[in-house]
């Protein structure tokens, strides 16, 4: 409540939409890339299982599944993050170099004469580390709560719309009540300046020796009331979508 009272003081209701352009410009990527990635890392499983006598995957395979979609998801993910993180901080003293810049655009060539290509990709490793274990629980935790909703004689395609909301809205949860802490080294190391942070251990070590192993949480208050909401919707327009194209071809 404190921050969204400064921010609206300081800078407006702009002020708390400043970042937006990044995440609507790479969510449908992002989010392709990860369900392709997930269905990939599940035929991997029946590959390297050539014997077994079932289709369903368990839930240690299902978490594998969900660990491997990180891999090739974070490709797409860490330069959109350094984009984002870059704009949301401009202003607050800690923006890299100190400069403003007007856009995405002219973040992406700032950075790149910052340090070239590397700096675009600056927090590549701590978004893996955020979002390899987040995936993991992520599809682990809508796999589980869709057998769970299942009624009995049904299959989890029946599913209706409100158990989709519920197993989603519960995989954003699981996903982000372990994400939080890499994900507050990921923006650290993604919004300070250059040679602030060796990389994702020497910043973690900073972190708590500056502020305290809690400040490895901050954020999770307005992360959790945005993970059910945001991930029952991705999770509902991807079943629609999926049954959609089903139907046409």
């Amino acid at each position: 409540v404190d921050v969204v009272k400064k921010t609206l003081a300081r800078d407006g209701l702009k002020g708390m939409y400043r970042g937006m352009v990044p995440p609507l410009l790479g969510v449908t990527p992002i989010f392709a890339v990860s369900f392709w990635a997930y269905d990939l890392g599940k035929n991997l499983v029946y590959a390297s299982t050539p014997s077994r006598t079932s289709r369903v995957l368990s839930t240690a395979e299902v978490t594998a599944a969900g660990f491997f979609s990180a891999i090739p998801t974070t490709l797409v993910t860490a330069p959109v993050e350094r984009a984002k993180v870059v704009l949301q901080v401009q202003g607050q003293g800690t923006s890299p170099g100190g400069r403003h810049y007007n856009g995405v655009m002219d973040v992406v060539r700032g950075l790149y004469k910052e340090g070239g290509i590397r700096s675009i990709f600056r927090g590549t490793f701590a978004t893996l580390a955020r979002d390899g274990p987040g995936s993991a629980a992520y599809f682990a935790a809508y796999e589980v709560a869709k057998k769970a909703l299942v009624p009995k004689g049904q299959e989890a395609g029946d599913l209706n719309l409100g158990a989709i909301i519920v197993a989603g809205g519960t995989a954003g949860v699981a996903m982000w009540s372990i994400a939080i802490p890499p994900d507050v080294i990921k923006s650290r190391i993604q919004s300070a300046p250059q040679g602030t942070y060796t990389g994702f251990v020497d910043c973690t070590r900073k972190t708590v020796a500056a502020d305290g192993i809690g400040a490895l949480w901050k954020g999770f208050g307005p992360a959790m009331a945005r993970a059910f909401p945001a991930n029952a919707a991705t999770f509902v327009g991807v079943e629609f979508s999926r049954k959609a194209l089903d139907s046409l071809f």
